[in-house]
């Protein structure tokens, strides 16, 4: 329960961080989601370049960059 908890904190902070740098406007909850879908994009994408962050600096990176690849490609679809 624990890390569930840790989890959905890390990907909150991740998202708002990526809407901030991407400036999309999106509230609390679409920041949670981004972060959440981000840490999955950013934990799949980063091993196969080689990148292996670890600890909860590393977890908040890895979310953070799959959060922006995530709205990056949200905004080339829309």
């Amino acid at each position: 329960m624990e890390s569930l908890i840790v989890f959905l904190v890390i990907g909150l902070v991740a998202g708002w961080l990526a809407n901030q740098v991407m400036k999309t406007g999106r509230g609390l909850v679409a920041a949670l989601i981004v972060g959440v879908l981000g840490a999955f994009i950013g934990g799949f994408l980063l091993p196969m370049i080689g990148l292996f962050p670890a600890g909860l600096i590393g977890n908040l990176l890895t979310a953070f960059i799959g959060a922006i690849v995530l709205l990056f490609l949200l905004k080339l679809i829309n």
